[in-house]
């Protein structure tokens, strides 16, 4: 079988940023994936699951609620590998056009304080594995490196 493309790049050159992972057709519109990288794989520490879980709650409660783009936003996740997530949007998108997006969800989970949404045994299946203060020195620790990222931040090393 063939690899797919997201072990096609260079996780040894790969820092964190925000990249065009792929864009695919679905008839005659374009979804673009965006890899949100938030530690440097195989050299930093993977995330934990609670932090990632409470990641997941805020930036998908952020991005489905954001006016601008609310309609676009297909899916956002966490990957595998726990050094970052998938925001999947619709539109066929450069990193640059969603940076101001990504990078304004991540301020909010950086402030965020009081309960994390959908973090209750009616709303989510594993609800007791959150952990608001790793996920806000998350949000602080993206949002400052988005702050200055040049291409190097935006496109995938070759």
């Amino acid at each position: 079988m063939e690899k797919i493309t997201s072990f096609t790049i260079d996780h040894i050159k790969l820092q964190p940023g925000l990249y065009v992972s792929r864009k695919d057709k679905v008839g005659a519109e374009t979804v673009t994936t965006f890899d949100l990288r938030l530690t440097s794989p195989n050299e930093e520490p993977v995330m934990n699951t609670a932090e990632m879980h409470t990641l997941e709650h805020l930036a998908a409660t952020y991005l489905r609620n954001e006016p601008v783009w609310r309609d676009k936003v297909l899916y956002f996740g966490p990957m595998g590998c726990r050094t970052g997530f998938y925001l999947l949007l619709a539109g066929d998108l450069s990193s640059r056009d969603v940076l101001s997006l990504v990078k304004d969800c991540f301020r909010f989970i950086a402030d965020f304080s009081g309960e994390v949404p959908g973090a209750s045994a009616k709303d989510c299946g594993n609800y007791l594995d959150m952990n608001l203060p790793m996920a806000n020195h998350w949000g602080k620790k993206y949002a400052a490196l988005l702050e200055t990222a040049d291409d190097s931040r935006l496109i995938y090393p070759e």
